[in-house]
């Protein structure tokens, strides 16, 4: 006999409420709509060459010895945790201990998430500046608490943060700050100046602060500034950051947070029940990728900067009016000299006009009308892909 099946009959949705509004990510729905469709993908934000050899060479050897097969320790095998520390040593003269100060996590996804569900109580405001990376909404949304917008706003050229918006933005509910520079998907790069500011109101205020800095290598102006290294914010504050921006291998799913030791063990807390650990052998490469010269962070800034200069003038001769990016390999553009206003219905419809997918900017804000116009493409991809790609633009 064949069980019988019973139907489920609450009328209960099976998503819990506080993800409902989430749905697919736009990631998805763009990647699959470039597969269907033969476009050109600039939307999601994947290299298409992998990193160095010497470093791919590195995670074969790590697998082939046995080194990292099994579950590393919880907080990552020991010889990464040293090369982060000799890292924020070498690049901002922050020092870790290694042992209390470190923890690597399955990327710097799960490090925001593991470092807001372990230092959020349901009803705790964040502040974030709007617009923002889409895990950033889910991941306050599950740790219960309220998501407060502050948005950078378009202004000569770039995106502004507004600091008297933002201390405004600060009430008694307030809790933490959840900053990204260089940010995503505007490019911008707060400057010393800025968060020295930001610094003062937290100490102010006495908030914590997560910063989530995997494009700290990708600074084509000005310079990449650690909030945690300013005056009252080493214990306050949970730098994030990641291998996947800066060695071109996302698929590794390397990141690590630095903090206080009461940060990061509370950050622990949380992340041992969310993968435990993971990423084992690769965690030995990125350890000796951390420890490369000089050469190979400028060369590889130069790279992107070259590739984002190929593609900001092939937007502007198609038409977009164009916001060259300070940082990370995205660049925003505004639809409206084209005659569009909606960036959606844009972008969904962009791989049809001219074979090419791009990211409508308007999924990263809570208030959609301030970038309904705006949509991000990537260029963190071969030039030959990228020329082709504004090839094809001319078609707008």
């Amino acid at each position: 006999m064949t069980p019988m099946s019973a139907s489920v009959s609450s009328d209960r949705p099976f998503l819990n409420r506080r993800l409902a509004a989430f749905g697919t990510t736009i990631f998805a729905e763009m990647s699959a709509l470039a597969g269907r469709t033969g476009s050109i993908n600039l939307g999601q934000g994947f290299p298409d060459t992998d990193g160095p050899a010497q470093i791919a060479e590195a995670a074969s050897r790590a697998v082939l010895t046995g080194l990292g097969n099994q579950y590393p320790p919880g907080p990552g095998v020991p010889e990464l945790r040293t090369a982060i520390a000799a890292h924020q040593q070498r690049f901002y003269g922050i020092a870790h201990d290694p042992d209390t100060e470190v923890l690597v996590t399955a990327g710097a996804t799960e490090a925001i998430a593991a470092s807001l569900l372990a230092l959020l109580e349901p009803g705790d405001e964040v502040i974030a500046l709007e617009p923002y990376y889409d895990s950033y909404a889910a991941c306050i949304a599950m740790a219960g608490a309220v998501r407060v917008p502050v948005t950078l706003r378009p202004h000569d050229g770039a995106f502004a943060l507004d600091l008297d918006e933002l201390r405004a933005a600060v009430t008694p509910r307030t809790r933490l700050l959840l900053l990204n520079t260089p940010h995503n998907p505007t490019g911008t790069v707060l400057t010393p100046a800025e968060l020295t500011a930001i610094a003062e109101l937290a100490v102010e205020r006495d908030l914590l602060v997560v910063t989530d800095e995997v494009y700290e290598h990708l600074v084509f102006e000005g310079v990449h500034t650690p909030l945690a290294g300013l005056p009252g914010m080493r214990e306050r504050t949970v730098t994030i950051s990641s291998a996947g921006k800066t060695f071109s291998f996302t698929g590794w799913k390397v990141g690590w947070v630095t903090a206080s030791p009461e940060l990061v063990a509370a950050v622990r807390s949380a992340k041992q029940f969310l993968t435990y650990v993971a990423s084992g052998p690769f965690q030995y490469a990125i350890a000796e990728a951390l420890a490369l010269p000089d050469t190979y962070y400028e060369t590889f800034r130069a790279d992107l900067a070259a590739k984002r200069d190929i593609l900001a003038d092939g937007l502007t001769a198609a038409g977009f009016e164009v916001f060259r990016p300070q940082g990370t390999y995205f660049i925003t553009t505004d639809i409206t000299p084209l005659g569009e206003k909606d960036g959606l219905a844009f972008c969904r419809v962009l791989p049809e006009r001219c074979g090419v997918v791009a990211i409508p900017n308007q999924v990263f804000y809570d208030d959609k009308s301030a970038g309904a116009s705006q949509v991000r493409w990537a260029f963190c991809k071969r030039e030959d892909v990228l020329r082709e790609a504004v090839e094809r633009l001319r078609r707008l």
